[in-house]
């Protein structure tokens, strides 16, 4: 199956007083205040709350009273904040065999510093179009949009605004409506394709995940130790196997192994699987097609997702392993470190 700096300064800087001939100048990191040429009348901006010169007040070399005393205790410096809570890698390759890459992957991220910051925010999406019906990768292009567009809209704009009460609706809800809202589109646009599609939505603490077919997500816990799978394979092996009429090792060469029962643009009212849970810190995610876990082992993705230098070179050294598998279908995931 083949699926799918501009910078603002405050003020002018000011023109520093030349030296005097002779005179030695301050090496760098004394306290040393620059200095403003006037016409030689005192300006209210050149004067300190009490009445003395600026240059004086502020250097407290002056001899003034206005200085912290010797046993004062300076306020602790607040940490800086530089690192990004989500740190994404993404990839996708048409494969070996394949003509075409019907996969989509879409990630959309927003990250807010300050005293009121925003929520982390995540939308990522792995679409996996299907290869035996034609335009499976506008069918995967046409939902990956349409399902970011719904979550962006609807949860994180909300965030967006200065009225507090226009929070985000039920996140679960909203997620299980933008799918089946694509899966209309999907058959009205194009009734012949259909699409598989994996999102997942990081806000905050929280990950909360929609799922239609047989792409899927996965959490890995931050010490790389072990990769709990989130979703359920809508696939007709996956049911012969909750039955028990084969062993996961049969159902990793069953001929119909591509055969799906649910996927997006296939049913007029589409069942949805969706669920939250707190988001561990660290970990990894990942959503990929069966391009990738389909051929790649749990333990080579473990070691690249951990031994990596970053999600994407991760993500491209996994590519690498399913080319070198046999690459016998469209390979696309998602990887993000979680802070």
């Amino acid at each position: 199956m083949g699926f799918l700096r501009r910078i603002f300064r405050k003020g002018g800087r000011e023109a520093e007083k030349p030296p005097e001939s002779g005179a030695q100048t301050p090496e760098a990191g004394e306290g040393v205040v620059s200095t403003v040429e006037s016409s030689g009348e005192e300006t209210p901006e050149m004067l300190g709350g009490d009445g003395l010169p600026a240059a004086e007040y502020f250097d407290d070399t002056a001899g003034t009273t206005d200085k912290l005393p010797d046993d004062a205790v300076a306020a602790p410096e607040p940490p800086l904040s530089t690192t990004l809570p989500l740190d994404v890698g993404c990839a996708s390759h048409v494969g070996h065999v394949r003509q075409r890459n019907e996969d989509s992957i879409l990630v959309i991220t927003s990250t807010s510093l300050g005293d009121s910051a925003l929520p982390p925010f995540g939308m990522f999406i792995v679409a996996d179009g299907m290869g035996g019906h034609s335009d499976g990768h506008r069918a995967s292009q046409m939902a990956a949009r349409m399902v970011a567009r719904e979550v962006v809209g609807q949860v994180y704009a909300p965030y967006l605004r200065v009225d507090p009460a226009d929070a985000p609706g039920p996140i679960q809800e909203v997620l299980g409506e933008a799918l089946r809202k694509a899966s209309r589109n999907v058959r009205a646009e194009s009734p012949e394709s259909g699409t598989t599609l994996t999102a997942a939505l990081v806000l905050g603490t929280r990950i909360y995940v929609a799922h239609v077919g047989d792409s899927r997500a996965y959490l890995i816990d931050g010490g790389g130790s072990e990769m709990e799978l989130l979703t359920l394979d809508h696939s007709f092996v996956q049911r012969l196997q909750d039955i028990g009429q084969i062993t996961h090792e049969e159902a990793a060469t069953h001929p119909e192994k591509n055969i799906l029962y649910r996927a997006i643009g296939q049913e007029h009212e589409l069942e949805v699987d969706t669920f939250t849970r707190a988001l561990p810190t660290p970990s990894w995610l990942l959503l990929c097609s069966d391009g990738l876990w389909g051929v790649v082992p749990p333990e080579t993705i473990l070691a690249a997702a951990c031994g990596a230098d970053g999600p994407q070179q991760a993500c491209n050294t996994l590519v690498r392993a399913a080319l070198d598998a046999g690459g016998p279908d469209n390979i696309s995931l998602i990887l993000v470190r979680v802070e």
